[in-house]
């Protein structure tokens, strides 16, 4: 096999990269990344500079690695601003860095796109050589796959643990069907919250990608845009970047318009496929009571049970799930240091913070909202 490296995801051929990527996570399609890539959003000069891993049997194909060269931690949802501090305090540089990421995504799905063991392995020397070619400081693998962890592990790497929260679809037959599985208060609680949107009046609407234009996405831009800049930042993806995947990805783009006197005030994006819903981005021209619950979540569970969804994955983050019926998965990444010492360390580091994690999830779930006896 023949290893190059690619400074652009449009290098491969989008047929052969998605029969290696397969159907099961829309982020690592072809049409996805090279959205991304185009726009902008993840470039040299936004600090993600593509380094793809192909593997070639003459010139066909057989494995891959999505890599980027960073110069910063931006957008990865995987912390690890204390160890560049620490190179710093030594004297060294943590930056640049090579990530197998999809940029801004922190959703689990394969890194590893290879057929074999064999190929997995000449996978990670490649991207070892290249970490050391370029003057890398380390090499990180984010929200692998569960399946590939074992894999990593055994290559070497430092594994570390975290968690998100997901809703799972027990074959409810709809929203109250649900909520029957919550305790009267926690089910009195999500009532009033979906009660007190209808009251300001407020509607909803689902778009397709196919049924979106260059107008609605200007109006959804704009909340996102209000929104982070609320945070202090600006949007990770431009509207370009959204523009461009609607365009490519029409199937699994739904947007959901919240809107008040048939104006919007209020958009979340998801990502969905046959057996899951991502949520994405959140925007709102203003604080409306309980209408991010309503968008974000509400609207997403009442689409999975509709479209018998399995999964519904909403981001990072945020406690306040729980509440509403998110209960916490393991997530993980792995971590190869090129300093010998830096590498030792931080793997110590990781497993006592992997023990904070477990200690955390079972806190979590002393406090989930459902029936003893129906806790999924």
């Amino acid at each position: 096999m023949q290893a190059k490296i690619a400074d652009s995801i449009g290098d491969f051929d989008t047929q052969a990269w998605n029969s290696l990527a397969g159907l099961s996570y829309p982020f690592l399609s072809h049409e996805f990344l090279l959205a991304a890539e185009r726009s902008g959003s993840a470039s040299v000069e936004s600090g993600w500079t593509p380094r793809h891993v192909g593997l070639y049997d003459k010139d066909k194909l057989v494995a891959a690695l999505p890599l980027y060269e960073k110069t910063h931690s931006w957008g990865e949802f995987v912390f690890d601003w204390s160890w560049a501090q620490a190179y710093e305090k030594a004297g060294f540089d943590y930056y640049p860095k090579l990530i197998s990421a999809v940029p801004f995504t922190p959703a689990a799905s394969r890194r590893l796109l290879a057929t074999n063991e064999d190929q997995k392995a000449r996978l990670l020397d490649e991207a070892k050589t290249l970490m050391v070619d370029t003057g890398c400081s380390s090499l990180h693998i984010l929200f692998p796959e569960d399946s590939e962890v074992e894999t990593l592990e055994s290559a070497g790497f430092k594994i570390r643990k975290d968690c998100q929260f997901h809703w799972h679809n027990h074959d409810y037959r709809d929203f109250d069907d649900f909520i029957s599985t919550f305790s009267s208060a926690k089910r009195k609680k999500v009532r009033r919250e979906r009660r007190r949107v209808t009251e300001q009046g407020i509607r909803f609407r689902h778009l397709r990608g196919g049924e979106t234009d260059a107008a609605v996405w200007k109006d959804v831009y704009e909340l996102i845009s209000i929104t982070f800049l609320r945070r202090g930042s600006l949007p990770y993806f431009s509207l370009e970047f959204f523009e461009e995947v609607s365009e490519r990805m029409p199937d699994n783009i739904l947007l959901v318009l919240a809107e008040k006197n048939r104006l919007p005030i209020a958009a979340a994006v998801f990502y969905d496929i046959d057996d899951a819903l991502y949520g994405r981005y959140w925007g709102a021209d203003a604080h409306y009571n309980s209408l991010h619950f309503e968008t974000c979540y509400y609207q997403g569970i009442d689409h999975c049970i509709a479209q018998k969804r399995q999964r519904f994955e909403p981001g990072t983050q945020g406690e306040h799930k729980i509440s509403r019926g998110f209960v916490p998965v393991n997530t993980w990444s792995a971590h190869w240091l090129k300093r010998p010492e830096f590498f030792s360390a931080v793997g110590r580091y990781l497993q006592e913070e992997g023990r904070h994690i477990d200690h955390y999830v079972d806190t979590v779930n002393a406090h989930s909202p459902y029936k003893r006896e129906q806790i999924p």
